[in-house]
């Protein structure tokens, strides 16, 4: 995280508000108001275990006094979730990184709002966004069960009919057909968030519309790419430490985990913020950062790996 920008605040509620997902606020002790924010955005939050992870806001941005976000507890994750359900309670600090937009809502005639499990946090906003302006939207949320759904009964309290609800129990005979929606296309924006299967169908069925009208937010873009980890030895030169990075953990975390602070935002290889410079050893460039002719010099370590043993050192060095 980028520590001249983050924002030192307190988990002021947390409350489950569907198995295995959990809301939490975010709000200044003296409940004064934080930077505000559009529909769409998130925020980098730093969890317990030390890693940084990104989570879409749901309130209003117009004037915060808190960041309302909803976390799902992914078991086969890296820890960044299971620290937030089990290590953060009511009145622990927490530092946040101001909100960034990458899923910004554009000027539209109508608007179709596609979410797909926890996928539906950055749509929430926007729909009460639509709302509060008297723009046309519909909303088609899918999920499991309602047991799995956060917010389902609160959206259709709020929106009615403009909302379609959809639990397939986990039966993909009985997925939801979009197929209707997507036959012609219409001057409707599409936005899309939730698991890569339903974002794949989603951009098989828009191929055939105008390019720029269909939307997708993707927190893991690595998902999908087909990498193979092994364990190496990173070094350090400027500090003369060397350590392991073994399969399962990423040079950040192996870093972050041995007491160095390494800037960070996405933590999966698209901003930039964790570059360092490669001095030494072959590397696995797995980032959509770096020019090819950065390749030999440069590392972004959240996503890359050495090929064998690395040598990298910070930027300022």
């Amino acid at each position: 995280m980028n520590k001249s920008n983050e924002l030192n605040l307190l988990v002021s509620e947390k409350r489950e508000v569907a198995r295995d997902i959990v809301e939490f606020r975010f709000a200044v002790d003296d409940g004064s108001e934080l930077p505000s924010f559009d529909p769409g955005s998130h925020v980098a939050v730093m969890t317990p275990c030390g890693a940084n992870r990104q989570y879409s806001l749901i309130n209003d941005g117009r004037q915060p006094t808190f960041y309302q976000v909803a976390v799902k507890l992914e078991p086969e994750s890296r820890g960044g979730s299971q620290s937030m359900h089990g290590d953060l309670a009511i009145g622990d600090p927490v530092l946040v990184q101001p909100p960034e937009n990458s899923f910004p809502l554009v000027e539209a005639p109508e608007y179709l709002f596609i979410g797909g499990g926890i996928g539906i946090t950055p749509l929430i906003s926007m729909a009460r966004f639509c709302d509060d302006n008297g723009a046309s939207f519909r909303l088609i949320y899918c999920a499991r069960s309602a047991d799995h759904a956060a917010y389902w009964d609160e959206l259709q309290r709020e929106f009615g009919d403009r909302v379609v609800v959809h639990f397939d129990d986990g039966d993909a005979e009985r997925a939801y057909d979009f197929w209707e929606d997507f036959m012609t296309p219409s001057a409707s924006h599409v936005y899309c968030c939730g698991p890569r299967p339903l974002m794949e169908e989603i951009k098989a069925l828009s191929g055939h519309w105008p390019e720029g009208q269909v939307h997708f937010e993707d927190f893991n873009p690595q998902a999908g790419r087909d990498f193979v980890n092994s364990a190496f030895s990173v070094s350090v030169k400027s500090t003369g430490d060397r350590f392991r990075v073994e399969e399962v953990s990423t040079i950040l975390e192996t870093l972050r985990a041995n007491g160095l602070r390494v800037p960070s935002s996405c933590e999966s290889g698209t901003c930039g913020s964790c570059k360092m410079k490669l001095v030494a050893g072959e590397v696995e460039h797995r980032d959509f950062v770096l020019e090819s002719d950065e390749y030999n010099s440069a590392i972004m370590v959240c996503v890359s790996r050495g090929k064998g043993d690395i040598e990298i050192d910070f930027e300022d060095y």
